[in-house]
């Protein structure tokens, strides 16, 4: 070989090594330089490890810290069924799992199946697979573990021994990282029904973190909701090659804040009495519905509020429109009779009328402004005592003492007792009555709301409304806003934030009460209208109330349809309870009066509730007529 050719082959080598390393090092610059946050990110990807520290939702607990509604620790099981169809050494992936997950998830295996299928979805980056299908929520932890040792082994059904270590490897790897499990929480009632429309219930939404998170949907729930769900934690850092986290490349750590706990004035104990005796009248009468609420009249407090038909809050997914709405608070309805104590205490009030005071109740038949209105049950009294009229609860001798007081101050009591405003019960859904209640225009210009309105008829209220109204007349005039809440703690017990009894307005003058509370007494004696709420050990004060029924799209009055109350306190001269009782439509229809029927669940609930809470019984129990009064 001559030295030319020599030379030839040299330069040629040289040329060949030096396009090898000029590849090469443009392949350096593409990957260090210009593709070098491309790659980082990459990188970063395959070693970030984040973890998301789920907050717990605060507990719901009654007066005396009993817990009522609290979150378990529970896991959300998911598939990536982008990695499961990546595999070819097992091809049917997403079904070997299927069969894997089905019996321990208690899911039928076709269904795991669909949801381990890739599918594929447009973005700005092209199509792209979806990399998370929940497969189940709220699965135990033990659960979870015990899908996790099943994972860590190999597939029953697959034969590895012709596999390569490294494809053996890839299997393991899949297993565990194609199916997981994200942290949340289960709302649990711990004792299932029980106050179910007070604390209400909850529902998971997704969050962008692949965890669940809990809203309130109805009650103090609901209308708690950002105090009660707290805020969830989160932690960066790196992973090796095993999936295990680096600690010292820990880049944040983020502790979750829990939520606040929601304290109730609700008595669990109280509650379970109220809901046992209502549950008894409902199967006995077969209302629509029915409600009972007890509260302190001193303070406002509620001590228990029951709805029936009612619901699991454990069981969303059973609550229907019927069973939901807290008619305690949502419903709405006519007075009735009940209305009178408005009416009358308002003549007393602005001294227009006395208890002694007579008035004409027509011998059972007035016809006025076109009206012909006429007495319950047939009655027909002529001149009665103004405290007789509230004891045998007169329509028309109602209607008297009302135009003795007139429309204007007729009008200034109906506002002053809340009637036609929102209660500012902190529970969602209270209905507004503003509409419902005749403004002084209409009561002024009518011919025959006069007529109507003070028998509890052409005006709407909601149920707490008027066991306020009493609860008002039982604390000296002075109407309290309702009470429902009174603290909200930490998880460390430490109080947050404190609510205290608040008085609304005085509504009647001390003596003006204490006269209504002496004609209440007489509505449980002989010849008033619920004898059976009479108590042994107590003198009981309160009013019952009939009313025709009215629905929602319909004029007029519904043939055979009453809703039938009794409101009452006790003891009558110290009230300790308030209690009311309200039946909607029950079955014995034109034959039901809120005396007869709701009288004796009033008194049940009121002996229970007496021995429960230790309320001293009175030195002498009322069982006649005070002498004060006179008689026609």
């Amino acid at each position: 070989m001559s030295n030319k050719q020599q030379i030839r082959r040299a330069l040629l080598l040289m040329g060949i090594l030096f396009v090898a390393f000029a590849c090469l090092g443009w392949r350096l610059v593409d990957l260090q330089i210009l593709r070098h946050d491309e790659f980082a990110r990459l990188a970063e990807e395959k070693t970030e490890r984040k973890t998301w520290m789920v907050s717990h939702r605060g507990d719901i607990l009654d007066a005396n810290g009993n817990i009522l509604a609290t979150s378990i620790p529970v896991e959300t099981i998911w598939a990536n069924p982008e990695m499961l169809a990546a595999q070819t050494n097992l091809p049917n992936a997403a079904a070997v799992f299927a069969r894997i997950l089905s019996p321990m998830l208690q899911e039928d295996a076709a269904r795991l199946y669909s949801q381990m299928l890739p599918r594929l979805r447009r973005t700005t980056n092209g199509v792209v697979t979806n990399q998370y299908a929940i497969l189940k929520r709220q699965i135990s932890e033990s659960v979870w573990q015990q899908i996790q040792a099943t994972l860590c082994r190999v597939p029953a059904g697959v034969d590895t021994r012709t596999w390569k270590k490294s494809d053996r490897f890839a299997l393991t790897n899949l297993c565990l990282s194609a199916i997981g499990a994200d942290p949340e929480q289960m709302r649990t009632n711990l004792n299932g029904r029980l106050a179910a429309h007070v604390i209400g219930f909850t529902a998971s939404n997704d969050s962008t973190n692949h965890t669940a998170e809990l809203a309130g949907c109805d009650g103090i729930e609901k209308f708690f909701n950002s105090k009660l769900c707290g805020v969830d934690g989160w932690r960066v850092s790196e992973s090796d090659s095993a999936n295990r986290e680096i600690v010292a490349h820990r880049d944040q750590d983020v502790q979750a804040r829990d939520g606040l706990n929601v304290q109730l004035t609700i008595d669990a104990r109280v509650q379970d009495i109220v809901e046992d005796e209502l549950a008894k009248a409902f199967t006995n009468h077969s209302p629509e519905s029915i409600t009972g609420i007890v509260l302190r009249p001193k303070t406002g407090e509620i001590l228990a509020m029951a709805s029936f038909p009612n619901f699991d809050p454990n069981q969303p997914d059973t609550i229907t429109s019927n069973t939901e709405p807290n008619q305690c608070i949502s419903g709405v309805m006519e007075p009735g009779s009940t209305f009178k104590t408005i009416v009358i205490s308002g003549a007393l009030d602005t001294g227009r009328a006395n208890l002694n005071q007579t008035v004409f109740c027509e011998n059972g038949l007035f016809n006025y402004a076109g009206l012909h209105l006429h007495d319950s049950e047939g009655h027909r009294f002529g001149n009665l005592p103004i405290w007789e009229v509230l004891q045998k609860s007169s329509n028309i001798g109602a209607v008297k003492v009302a135009m003795l007081l007139g429309t204007n101050y007729l009008h200034d009591y109906i506002s002053a007792f809340g009637l036609g405003a929102f209660t500012g019960i902190p529970l969602p859904n209270e209905a507004s009555t503003f509409r419902l209640v005749p403004p002084l225009e209409a009561l002024t210009k009518s011919k025959y709301l006069i007529a109507q309105v003070p028998m509890g008829q052409g005006i709407a209220v909601t149920r707490l409304q008027m066991a306020l109204v009493i609860s008002a007349l039982a604390n000296n005039g002075t109407l309290m806003r309702p009470m429902l809440v009174k603290c909200l703690t930490d998880s460390d017990g430490r109080v947050v934030q404190q609510y205290l009894p608040q008085a609304a307005r005085n509504v009647v003058r001390p003596e003006t009460a204490r006269q209504m509370v002496e004609a209440m007494k007489t509505v449980v004696l002989d010849g008033g209208t619920a004898t059976a709420a009479a108590m042994k050990n107590y003198t009981v004060a309160g009013k019952t109330g009939t009313a025709e029924k009215t629905e929602a799209g319909r004029r007029g009055y519904v043939a055979g349809k009453y809703i039938v109350s009794f409101i009452g306190f006790f003891p009558a001269d110290n009230p300790q309870i308030c209690i009311s009782v309200v039946m909607d439509a029950p079955k014995e229809g034109g034959r039901a009066f809120g005396g007869m029927l709701c009288g004796p669940v009033f008194r049940n609930i009121a002996e229970r509730c007496a021995s429960y809470l230790n309320i001293p019984p009175d030195a002498n129990v009322v069982t006649n007529v005070p002498s004060q009064f006179a008689r026609n």
